[in-house]
């Protein structure tokens, strides 16, 4: 790579991370300054003000789904961060999953992205055996959308299901009801191990004031109907109460200062070391236009410790690379494509970013091997696809292909997927997408998640479309053809974005890539609370 190319690359990250600074600092803004006033005028705190108290000051956390729903909702006002703001980080201590509703977006109602994005923090919590917290205040399912949070299996009901399941496992949950807590709602701070409530702010209660006089005539106010007060000493539904936000947030730290000690996985980690090559040095190695070529070797020595990466089988099947290394003194095993075009010793040309027999049999037996030895898995994905074609075809691609899905799919070990650029058709489901429960998975702002390239499928949707139009006895004139190939185009592309993916919870977070390390550290840190029952079977791989 020219010194001109590595400073286009930097220019061009550069301003991609800029980009996502922006956005995100807007989305943190929640439901904007006017309703974050009101929230101030009831002597509450917000939602990420609450997050940030209770948690270890100078300690990491990374926040999951920042990006949900963005975009969506629209005809509502939009939904930042979907009302809710959810994260891995340390309280007193421990590793812990924090979830706080944002009463600042629409009083902190339910959307169906935000019941996904609950559930997300919960399949965390499950997944990796984390104490999780609840900072309830919420004004329950948003109505005008409660066919699309209600009754279905993934939906609202969820949430209290995986409270009874995470109870059943001895996974503590403790939760402060500083807001309102209406209805169904009601049952999550309830169904956790210990309920805290806030007074004068504080309520829950199956149905309000409002629905309680329409339902049975009966006059009452919210405080006396299910107010601190008439929880702490008439029902005992909640366990303690506290006269403000700030006060509730100390028993929870104290709360988790007390937990015992649990039992580890055992996953192996040395003493940190900084990488010796820059990581910094990544903005000028990748490239933003996903066709170009750079070597992910270069990425990996700048994510690695020390940037020491010991290879397995390097001379064959080099359209992946597999290999060992540390990350902040965890040991891991990546799984990376290779975007630079190589050739073999039979003088065979390999494109970049596509996986080919050789490559997904390799993967499959370095797979097998990591699992074997206990050793957590990163799948850092560049991915065209699978290689096609009658040689391919003929020399059986799909059947290895086959084999690297399955070792992936049964793996016991925990996976971290990092999509760096293309992420496409098959090869986001061999590399570990989300489909095949990666413990999280991240984005660059480089990333594309799609069936195919945007170039190859706008101009098979435009083929598709111009065929349909020739059945009516119609024809396009090529101006037409070009407006319509440009529309086509455009749209697939906005639905290839990393934010696009981010939005729907395809993708945990999009990341600047310096923070690459952090959260693979932290998600490992955070399996390591999970010790590993389940022996390693890959079932029935053909030979």
């Amino acid at each position: 790579m020219t010194d001109i190319e590595f400073n286009k690359n930097e220019d061009a990250m550069r301003l991609l991370v800029d980009q996502l600074k922006l956005k995100t600092d807007k989305i943190r803004e929640g439901g904007g300054k006017k309703n974050a006033q009101k929230q101030y005028d009831q002597g509450k705190m917000l939602a990420r003000e609450r997050v940030d108290y209770l948690r270890d000051k100078n300690t990491r956390f990374i926040e999951i789904g920042t990006f949900a729903a963005d975009g969506m909702y629209l005809e509502y006002g939009g939904c930042p961060s979907a009302g809710v703001v959810t994260g891995i980080g340390y309280v007193s201590g421990r590793q812990c999953v924090i979830v706080a509703n944002d009463a600042t977006v629409k009083a902190g109602a339910w959307f169906p992205m935000a019941a996904k994005k609950n559930l997300r923090a919960q399949e965390i919590a499950i997944e990796n055996r984390l104490p999780i917290i609840y900072l309830v205040d919420s004004a329950g399912v948003f109505l005008p959308m409660q066919d699309e949070i209600f009754p279905d299996k993934e939906h609202f009901g969820r949430i209290f299901r995986n409270n009874a399941v995470m109870s059943s496992m001895g996974i503590v949950q403790v939760a402060a009801i500083m807001g309102s807590c209406v209805a169904g709602g009601a049952y999550l701070p309830i169904m956790s191990d210990e309920a805290l409530i806030v007074e004068k702010t504080g309520t829950i209660f199956l149905a309000g004031s409002y629905l309680v006089k329409a339902a049975i005539g009966e006059n009452i106010d919210n405080e006396s109907l299910g107010g601190a007060t008439t929880h702490c000493e008439i029902s005992g539904v909640t366990d303690n109460k506290f006269p403000d936000d700030k006060s509730a947030l100390d028993h929870i730290r104290d709360i988790f200062s007390k937990l015992g000690t649990f039992e580890k996985a055992g996953f192996n980690r040395e003493k940190s070391q900084s990488p010796a090559k820059n990581p910094k040095d990544i903005y000028g190695i990748v490239p933003n236009d996903p066709t170009k070529q750079y070597d992910m070797h270069e990425v990996i020595y700048r994510l690695t410790d020390n940037s020491e990466f010991d290879e397995y089988k390097a001379k064959f099947g080099q359209s992946i690379i597999c290999g060992t290394a540390r990350i902040d003194g965890w040991a891991v095993g990546i799984v990376a494509n290779q975007r630079k075009v190589v050739k073999t010793k039979l003088g065979e040309m390999r494109f970049g970013g596509v996986i080919y027999s050789d490559s997904a049999d390799k993967a499959a037996r370095f797979i097998m091997n990591c699992n074997q030895r206990r050793i957590p898995l990163v799948f850092i994905q560049d991915v065209t696809g699978f290689m096609v074609g009658s040689r391919s075809e003929h020399g059986g691609i799909i059947k290895d292909g086959a084999k690297m899905v399955n070792a992936m799919s049964n793996s016991v070990v925990p996976k971290f997927t990092v999509i760096v650029g293309n992420s496409y058709g098959a090869g986001n489901y061999a590399m570990c997408g989300k489909a095949y429960d990666p413990r999280l998975i991240v984005g660059w702002p480089t990333a594309q998640i799609a069936v195919m390239g945007g170039a190859q499928a706008a101009k098979t949707l435009l083929q598709i479309q111009m065929s349909a139009m020739k059945s009516q006895g119609k024809e396009l004139g090529k101006e037409e053809e070009n407006r319509l190939l440009k529309e086509i185009t455009d749209k697939y592309n906005s639905q290839t974005s990393p934010y696009y993916a981010a939005a729907r919870l395809w993708l945990d977070a999009v990341i600047d890539p310096l923070e690459t390390r952090d959260w693979i550290s932290m998600g490992i840190e955070a399996a390591n609370h999970s010790p590993i029952t389940k022996a390693y079977n890959v079932g029935v791989i053909q030979t």
